[in-house]
């Protein structure tokens, strides 16, 4: 995916440094517990959480608070029996819950949003009456804003900069406390742009992390095909219960189509991610392609809808692939149609007009057209046809 979110504990480091207001912190993976233990040095309590990209850790028991240095491996090791490995202990900060507040910056097409409450903490979502929102732009009131967040006018463009300098995507800090001029970061998570890692230094792939998760039947089943086959293939399930579900061919194009997706603000609804590469037979790409619409067909959303879709191929095949993902269609008819998916093309290479024509007759056919489209009309575009369809 194009957005990927990094540790928490990394995350910190930088936000921190840059607003100038120092971070003490200690990153715990569980195979090198007793020493990353040992490097712990401060005087009272601390706090314990999973630190591997899961929201809600409170309400799920993955975040511990007021421990003792003693008790910090037992903690540890009870969060560790529920499959994490990556953690973060950090010094415990008394404080009333009604003192937490809440701070986000998001990337969207009209420019990067802020939303600010002074409700913040674990139920900011049941507060949505008192989150201020904006767009940073010219003509912003610093002062204003200053004034609504808490934060001063040179930390908040000094977290705008670190924002954009560090290609975030999505910055989210709940909560934070203001005591006097002492601003702390109790809870702060940070996607980036995973195409950005070559050019910055302050983020690497392995600061990204991934909830632990047990691999679908479907994902299985691409694993195997990718290990068997000279062509690429990959599957993640993100949301078992999306809308939207994506046949991808080729890692720039598929790239390219998940970030349209967020940007449009789809992104919760994604349902999968993945591409298939390198020419693959048409056996091969009915494989793929079964996976994607048995999972499709598992989705209990009540509108859905399948973009299959590429950049122009250099050799790929196009009416050989297509001809695997039509055996697929043909395969699950009934139940697409008894669902009402709609599927939206957009493919261009070596027998496009072949394929897309061969594709298009099978949706016709079936009543699952949304539309089918060569490289005249872009991805973009296509995809913004494909979410109409969930309004």
């Amino acid at each position: 995916m194009p957005r990927r979110k990094i540790s928490e504990y990394r995350a910190k480091r930088i936000v921190t440094e840059r607003l100038g207001i120092g971070y003490t912190g200690w990153p715990v993976l569980f195979e090198t517990m007793a020493d990353d233990i040992e490097m712990i040095d401060h005087p009272g309590t601390f706090v314990v959480k999973v630190d591997q990209a899961v929201k809600g850790r409170f309400k799920k028991g993955l975040v511990a608070i007021d421990v003792s240095k003693d008790s910090i491996a037992d903690k540890i090791r009870s969060m560790y029996e529920q499959g994490y490995e990556h953690f973060l202990v950090e010094p415990f900060v008394a404080h009333e819950q009604h003192d937490e507040r809440y701070l986000s910056l998001s990337l969207t097409k009209s420019g990067i949003r802020l939303s600010s409450s002074v409700r913040g903490g674990i139920n900011v979502e049941d507060n949505a009456a008192s989150i201020h929102t904006i767009t940073i732009d010219d003509a912003i009131d610093w002062h204003e804003l200053s004034g609504q967040s808490g934060w001063s006018e040179e930390w908040l463009r000094r977290l705008v900069s670190v924002f954009t300098d560090e290609y975030f995507a999505f910055l989210e800090i709940n909560p934070y406390l203001l005591q006097g001029d002492q601003l702390s970061l109790l809870d702060l998570a940070v996607e980036v742009d995973d195409a950005a890692a070559l050019m910055v230094d302050s983020w690497s792939a392995d600061d990204m992390r991934q909830p632990p998760r047990t691999l679908t039947d479907e994902e299985q089943a691409v694993a195997r095909l990718g290990e068997k086959s000279p062509a690429s293939f990959n599957l993640q399930v993100m949301n078992p219960d999306g809308a939207v579900f994506l046949l991808l061919s080729g890692g720039g194009a598929s790239v390219t189509v998940a970030d349209e997706m967020y940007s449009a603000g789809y992104g919760k609804q994604l349902a999968n991610y993945g591409e298939y590469s390198g020419n693959p037979t048409e056996d091969e790409t009915f494989l793929y392609a079964d996976a994607v619409l048995r999972l499709l067909l598992r989705s209990h959303a009540p509108k859905k809808v399948l973009f299959i879709g590429g950049a122009v191929a250099n050799f790929t095949d196009i009416a050989k692939t297509f001809a695997g993902i039509i055996r697929a269609i043909h395969q699950h008819a009934d139940e697409l149609m008894e669902q009402e998916v709609k599927i939206f093309v957009r493919r261009g290479g070596p027998n496009q007009e072949k394929g897309l024509q061969m594709m298009r007759d099978t949706l016709v056919q079936y009543g699952l057209l949304g539309g089918v489209y060569d490289q005249r009309v872009q991805i973009g575009q296509a995809v913004a046809h494909s979410l109409r369809e969930l309004e």
